[in-house]
Parts: structure tokens; sequence; C-alpha cells
């Protein structure tokens, strides 16, 4: 779909699809973003903010349960988890396009599901932003790679 941006927004933990011009709403999803709040430092556990791009995109066609590890299919959920923080369904890796965000890609932040769908809402990731399995699947085929995101401590 042509013309979409995500809003993230860390004091509402919620995700946006908007289409653009316009910013007309079609989507919002709750979310999680780091639980040691926002920043770039390597390291840190903390969501970026600004603005980014979709650089690329996993899982395309796999079941929403679906256990990733290094952006590769490993197994199902729970299985595969092996109690571990399991990205599951989707994923949508950032780019960070400004000079203080421009690591994101490096330290692996991506818009992915969850198997934590019971703490949406609050922040308790690693710096990633999570969704349900559900809502990844809904939101992967309405962006593209390139698609606009902005990640920001209040709505715009």
């Amino acid at each position: 779909m042509q013309g979409i941006i995500l809003r993230i927004c860390i004091a509402t933990q919620q995700l946006e699809v908007r289409r653009q011009p316009g910013g007309k709403l079609l989507h919002r999803f709750p979310c999680s973003t780091g639980a040691a709040g926002t920043g770039s430092e390597e390291g840190s556990g903390r969501t970026p903010l600004g603005h980014f791009s979709i650089c690329s995109k996993h899982g395309e066609n796999a079941p929403a349960h679906t256990v990733f590890r290094g952006r590769l299919p490993v197994g199902l959920y729970p299985a595969a988890a092996r109690g571990e923080d399991a990205i599951l369904a989707r994923i949508l890796c950032l780019h960070g396009l400004e000079p203080h965000n421009a690591n994101t890609r490096a330290r692996y932040i991506y818009i992915h599901g969850t198997a934590d769908t019971a703490r949406l809402g609050t922040p308790v990731s690693h710096g990633c932003i999570r969704l349900s399995p559900q809502d990844v699947c809904t939101l992967f085929p309405l962006v593209r790679i390139g698609t606009q995101v902005h990640i920001a401590e209040h709505p715009l």
C-alpha cells in the first residue's frame, strides 16, 4: 500500500498506521517499547527516537507463531523459544535516518511480534517495538521497504 507512515508514541505505547498525505488513521495497535526508556546507545536496551525507514521485512507467509533468530524462522512457539523472549510472526527492520539514531540497524531494532501480549501497552522490551503476533501480521502487508517510521516521546 503506497503512502503509509508509521508513528510510534512512547507515552501512549501505541503504533499508528496513517495514510499520507492527510494523515488519515488506518490502524492503532498497542505496543511495547524499551523498558530502559529511550536512547540510541549501543547495548542500552533503549528505544531510539526520531525518523526511520523500514529497511527489510522478514516472515512473509510464516505462521503467526513462528519464532525467529537472526531473522530466520527456527520453529513454532513455544517449543522453539526455549524460555527466551522470542521474536514472533514478522520482523520489520528499522534504519535510522538521523545522526543520533544512525546505529539503529546495527542495534537490531525491529518492529516484531511477541508472545508477551499481556504486557503490551507497557515499556518492557529490550529496545524493539513489540506488537501482538496478530497485529504485526496485519501491519506487515501494509508497509514496504522505505516506509517512513517516526518514534516520539509524545503524540504527534
